[in-house]
């Protein structure tokens, strides 16, 4: 049982490393995030400097797409955040290049 264990740690292991050397989390990358709703420009500034660009749908809610550099997965998650507590559906989140 116990060898089991370890063989199972161990392909966890690497499975996990070989991911990381994949995405590096840990570096700037431009994404670019939609949410339905509209989020004024001026919240630029709390969005990590995102550019805000609304379009307006004839048939449903308006979609807001965000687009900028973040500095890590970090200022990516506090993008996300300050998203969620302004009630935002996230529709998207795109990573367009490292």
């Amino acid at each position: 049982m116990v060898f089991l264990r370890g063989k199972i740690i161990y392909a966890l292991f690497m499975v996990n490393r070989s991911l990381r050397n994949v995405i590096p989390f840990d570096r700037p990358a431009t994404y670019q995030i939609r949410v339905q709703g509209k989020v004024d420009p001026d919240w630029s500034d709390r969005l990590a400097g995102m550019t805000i660009h609304l379009t307006a749908a004839e048939a449903g809610p308006p979609v807001t797409t965000l687009k900028g550099d973040l500095s890590d997965q970090a200022a990516l998650a506090g993008v996300l955040n300050t998203l969620y507590e302004l009630h935002l559906p996230v529709l998207l989140v795109k990573r367009l290049k490292p």
